[in-house]
């Protein structure tokens, strides 16, 4: 099986349409994390033909970072990295980042290049959400670090459309990573429309749903210590929007036939939209990238599965996942 490539917006970048999200591999909220099992998920994925790989600075403090840049060693031709900055020494009081100067901004950059053992990273994102007072710190020093040579093209992580505008003013943004899933449509009517008019790639992540749209989970599943979403179990109203959850997916099992999962349809699903050049499915161990890649061989959605889908979520409808 070979992937299929598509290229990212207007950055000229040629992406296989599914990556590969390291967000697990740095722990944190995801709970413990094994390096090998992490390294061993990367290893798996190149072997499968993915190229794109996909962290940030505070995923596990940094250590993501670090897991993906000693995977890279004697071999960073075979990756094209995307990493994001902007949560770090956030100030929540001034909702702004700490990132006041462009030379404040391209040191932090600095940092997420040390961390990756590279001096070059191809796709550079904003990690905030919403507009924030530096936004233009932010895209002064994203193109200096693109004239210099230090990253291939920028771009920004968010829902929110009047940011997305704001931050594509000039119309340098070239991708916008995004929650996109079978329970949560709602980029597609607005959002999308304007990335497909500005050459914009969409980065989908949450295409699984934090797990729920792998199928696995159940009322009384447990999570580890850590693991953000143990709170779907102990908080009232979360744990009401889980049981809300896996009633939308005991609908959508009717999408598993023919040796495809729920989570492979899931994947083709968010790869079906014109707007979408890739998506970030995250994996723990080589078992489940070879799950994940497998989507793009499975039995392709007909119109009856599409007509299930739009029954449990209608076009444009549906909520984000949060975190995602």
């Amino acid at each position: 099986m070979t992937l299929k490539k598509r290229t990212l917006g207007k950055s000229g970048i040629a992406v296989t349409e599914i990556g590969l999200g390291l967000w697990a591999a740095g722990g944190g909220e995801w709970g413990e994390t094994d390096d090998a099992e992490s390294l061993s998920a990367i290893d798996a994925a190149l072997d499968q033909g993915v190229t794109f790989f996909d962290t940030a600075d505070v995923y596990g403090n940094g250590h993501s970072e670090e897991v993906l840049g000693r995977a890279m060693r004697g071999r960073r031709d075979r990756f094209i990295v995307a990493s994001k900055i902007g949560w770090r020494g956030f100030d929540g009081e001034n909702r702004s980042t700490a990132y006041k100067t462009p030379a404040l901004l391209i040191a932090g950059v600095e940092s997420n290049l040390k961390r990756l053992q590279t001096d070059h990273i191809d796709v550079l994102q904003s990690h905030i959400s919403f507009r924030d007072p530096t936004m233009e710190v932010f895209l002064e020093g994203f193109q200096k670090l693109k004239r210099d040579g230090k990253v291939r093209a920028y771009g920004m992580s968010s829902s929110d459309y009047d940011y997305i505008r704001a931050f594509n003013h000039d119309d340098g943004c070239a991708t916008l990573q995004i929650d996109y899933s079978l329970l949560n449509r709602t980029p597609e009517p607005q959002i999308f429309e304007y990335c497909l008019q500005h050459g914009i790639g969409v980065i989908v992540r949450g295409a699984l749903a934090m797990g729920i749209l792998t199928g696995k989970l159940k009322r009384d599943s447990e999570f580890g210590e850590g693991d953000f979403r143990r709170k779907w179990q102990t908080d009232p109203e979360q744990r009401a929007v889980f049981e809300r959850d896996l009633a939308s997916v005991a609908e959508l099992r009717g999408l598993e036939r023919d040796g495809r999962t729920l989570a492979q349809a899931a994947l083709q699903f968010t790869l079906a939209h014109p707007a979408v050049t890739t998506v970030i499915p995250g994996a723990r161990n080589a078992r489940q990238v070879s799950a994940n890649v497998a989507a793009a061989a499975a039995p392709s959605l007909q119109r009856a599965d599409w007509a299930l889908i739009d029954r449990v979520t209608a076009p444009g409808g549906g909520r984000k996942i949060w975190p995602a």
